[in-house]
């Protein structure tokens, strides 16, 4: 059975390399950003962290693990985010 929670997208204020978002999944969005900000948790976030990269919450998403895989396999997440000009559709 797959576990409900949320997707996030996150934007970065700046490139880190070719990465300027990141997608991610979480049952506890507030834990899971502050671990972000922290610079714990996913890789990318810990480098972009000891980068002094910012970063700011784009979008979230109910959805599941699955779901979140799907959206990195699309890849192109800018045409997702709503900080980079983009309108969301409806769900």
């Amino acid at each position: 059975m797959a576990v409900a929670g949320i997707v996030y997208l996150l934007h970065f204020d700046r490139a880190f390399g070719h990465a300027r978002h990141y997608t991610g999944w979480t049952r506890d969005l507030t834990a899971r950003l502050a671990e972000h900000a922290a610079g714990r948790g996913a890789r990318l976030l810990a480098v972009v962290h000891a980068a002094g990269i910012g970063w700011q919450l784009a979008r979230t998403w109910e959805g599941t693990r699955a779901d979140e895989r799907a959206l990195k396999r699309q890849g192109g997440a800018s045409r997702r985010c709503p900080l980079c000009g983009v309108t969301a559709r409806r769900r």
